[in-house]
């Protein structure tokens, strides 16, 4: 079989595995896929298109084989460092899970709007990410609290001193006022970790929620780049303030946003929930 009907044939059973799959018969999808790879090793998608259906079936030992497959074949994947992000998390492989999802949501970032999964990354990035906060701000919790309770003993033994060598008057006030900065120090120890709101100018105006993928056009607004790109094409081509014709070429990513943004997340994982 030559090359050309080779191909011809191959995009054949990926029609019929993308049927399939969308009916719900997940393993003829496979087979579909399967045959098409056979005929054409070289084309990623039909790897991420199986790797998928392995998802639907929970098979993730075939997700990670077929997502890493499409990768080598296509190192900016959207599809397969997201697909191959979930499959580590199902394997407690942590690290390397957020890695490939934080790896996907770059590469989403700007990406055509039919194949636009921005949200969907971020939300299994956030979940993921949330999850570690949790687990780190519990140990800190308990460490500051231990070392607070040992600070505070350590000052009633010294306010115990003081009071038996006969120093009453001093000891009570200054005894207080060590214990009210000890306090002090120790809340503002805790505040990273102490949920709070998330500043306006690291939210979208529309949707109120922490950016993802800030955008800024022409009259100098910035928004979320799925929720202007809906305005765009669900109300019309102009500029939701000003009315002036606006164009989905005209969306230029708000790096100052977007890096602020990370490093807000980095100090104040809390703000990761998304519930």
């Amino acid at each position: 079989m030559g090359p050309s009907l080779a191909f011809s044939t191959a995009e054949g059973l990926r029609k019929a595995g993308n049927s399939y799959f969308k009916k719900g018969f997940f393993n003829a999808a496979i087979e579909a896929y399967t045959e098409a790879i056979t005929l054409c090793p070289d084309i990623p998608v039909y790897y991420t298109n199986r790797a998928l259906c392995h998802l639907k079936r929970n098979d993730w030992t075939r997700v990670e084989e077929d997502s890493r497959k499409a990768i080598q074949l296509e190192h900016n994947s959207v599809k397969a460092h997201y697909m191959l992000g979930l499959a580590l998390l199902q394997k407690q492989q942590y690290a390397d899970g957020v890695k490939e999802l934080e790896r996907a949501l770059d590469l989403g970032r700007g990406a055509n709007p039919k194949g636009y999964m921005v949200e969907e990354i971020w939300q299994e990035l956030a979940k993921a990410k949330y999850m570690e906060w949790e687990d780190l701000s519990s140990k800190r919790s308990w460490e500051l609290q231990n070392l607070k309770e040992a600070c505070e003993n350590a000052l009633k033994e010294k306010h115990d001193a003081f009071e038996m060598e006969g120093f009453l008057d001093e000891a009570g006030p200054t005894h207080m006022r060590q214990l009210e900065a000890l306090g002090r120090v120790f809340e503002k120890a805790a505040e990273a970790d102490t949920p709070s709101e998330v500043p306006d100018y690291l939210c979208c105006k529309i949707t109120l929620d922490i950016f993802r993928d800030p955008v800024i056009i022409p009259s100098g607004v910035t928004y979320e780049r799925s929720v202007i790109l809906n305005h765009l094409e669900k109300v019309g081509n102009f500029d939701p303030i000003t009315r002036e014709p606006l164009d989905q070429s005209q969306l230029i990513p708000n790096l100052a946003i977007k890096e602020a943004v990370e490093a807000y997340l980095q100090e104040h994982g809390w703000a990761y929930r998304t519930e």
